[in-house]
């Protein structure tokens, strides 16, 4: 299925997210907030990505009711971004849960829960 343009972007915004995200791993721990994280470890990071689920939940409940969408959007902006940070730290990139979903998209979610392998 070939991607339209703002697939495409959004594939380019990861793509290169995911690069800088790389680049951060070997950079000196005062130079940026994410090579500060990695520096951290994985715990802090995530706990940060806890921190923003919370507020991405607040944010969308408060959203439900104002009808105001702009700080849902930010905090999920903000949650997927530790998300891949997390991701990253695990040698991870954007792609990975890029395939995933696609390998998921013509599945209903009742039967891709049911081919899960139990832990």
């Amino acid at each position: 299925m070939p991607l339209n343009e703002t697939e495409t972007a959004m594939s380019d915004i990861l793509s290169a997210l995911g690069d800088i995200l790389e680049e951060r791993k070997s950079a000196a721990a005062d130079s940026s907030y994410v090579a500060s994280l990695y520096h951290k470890g994985l715990n802090k990071i995530l706990e940060k990505v806890g921190e923003e689920a919370t507020e991405t939940i607040l944010a969308a409940k408060d959203a439900e009711t104002s009808g105001d969408n702009s700080d849902v959007i930010y905090e999920t902006a903000d949650l997927w971004f530790h998300t891949l940070v997390a991701l990253a730290k695990l040698g991870e990139r954007p792609e990975a849960v890029v395939n995933e979903l696609a390998r998921r998209f013509n599945m209903s979610g009742l039967e891709e829960k049911a081919s899960r392998t139990p832990k």
